[in-house]
């Protein structure tokens, strides 16, 4: 399918506290409570006609032909989360942020300034909540725009003007407590990712959202094992998430702390914990060309 830019509402959703999750259930256990919201995710997708694009970790992104099927698949996705039972006396919850307006559409993935302002919306969410933007609620019926309310005007980057938030109320007893502004990420929460490669330390966040890697001298860090391609990938900050994206040649070798090392080719990862990044072929005890991340909340 050849490319094509029309209009669609693009959605995020991803599980809150993912590493709260694996820090109190552990791997196992929270990589299966994981996977039970997002096939409950998944099928409220399809549900309203939905496609999903992709999975990363514990996120969906997932597009619709109108906002209001995007609403009602984030409507069924709160209500399904909501309906699983505590898990070692932890209760799940997501938080789910979309947009609609023009996008490039190329079937195997979405690209444009409307990706960007949904996952904006979704960042913004805290967890059991659905942020969208006031352009997409003018879309919908009087009914469905009755379940939304206007929570206050924020700047957005890459924009001349503020844009207009609203909230989606799906749950019909839903107390109403959040006021003006209170949506803004908490800079003490600021999620941070601090990189080590050799003497050199990056700490990437906010201010820094993404850093590249490869043998490139242009790269911000820069890899001297021939194994690796000249541009090899990029870390960069999704939201409070921080995701490997390799474009290489011999592909990306990554070990969490405890867990066994993994490949990716032409794949992405989201890094959580602390662990190592080797370039072009699978650690070595003596290899020192490689990059150790912690991530930091």
């Amino acid at each position: 399918m050849t490319a094509i830019q029309r209009n669609l509402c693009v959605l995020f959703a991803d599980v809150s506290g993912s590493t709260r999750l694996y820090e109190k259930l552990g791997d196992a256990e929270a990589l299966r409570a994981i996977g039970k919201c997002l096939e409950r995710m998944q099928r409220a997708v399809l549900a309203y006609k939905g496609r999903v694009i992709k999975t990363i970790g514990d996120e969906i992104m997932a597009v619709f032909d109108s906002a209001e099927a995007a609403m009602l698949a984030a409507s069924d996705m709160q209500q399904g989360i909501d309906d699983l039972p505590p898990l070692a006396g932890t209760k799940m919850a997501i938080r789910v942020g979309f947009h609609f307006g023009p996008a490039i559409d190329d079937n195997n993935d979405v690209f444009g300034d409307t990706v960007n302002v949904a996952a904006r919306m979704a960042g913004l969410a805290k967890a059991g909540q659905i942020i969208t933007t006031e352009s997409s609620v003018n879309l919908m019926s009087e009914l469905l725009r009755q379940s939304t309310r206007d929570i206050d005007a924020l700047t957005v980057k890459g924009k001349e003007i503020d844009i207009r938030v609203h909230e989606v109320i799906w749950q019909e007893h839903a107390e109403l407590t959040m006021k003006s502004g209170s949506i803004a990420p908490s800079a003490t929460n600021e999620a941070r990712l601090r990189l080590r490669h050799g003497a050199s330390e990056l700490l990437l966040g906010a201010e820094r959202p993404a850093v590249s890697l490869g043998r490139d001298a242009s790269c911000d860090i820069v890899i001297r094992d021939t194994s690796a391609s000249r541009n090899h990938g990029k870390i960069e900050r999704r939201r409070d998430k921080f995701v490997l994206v390799d474009i290489s040649t011999n592909g990306t070798y990554v070990s969490f702390q405890g867990e066994p090392e993994f490949v990716l080719k032409r794949e992405e990862a989201i890094l959580r914990s602390r662990g190592r990044i080797v370039f072009g072929h699978a650690w070595k005890s003596d290899a020192d060309d490689m990059v150790e991340f912690v991530v930091e909340s």
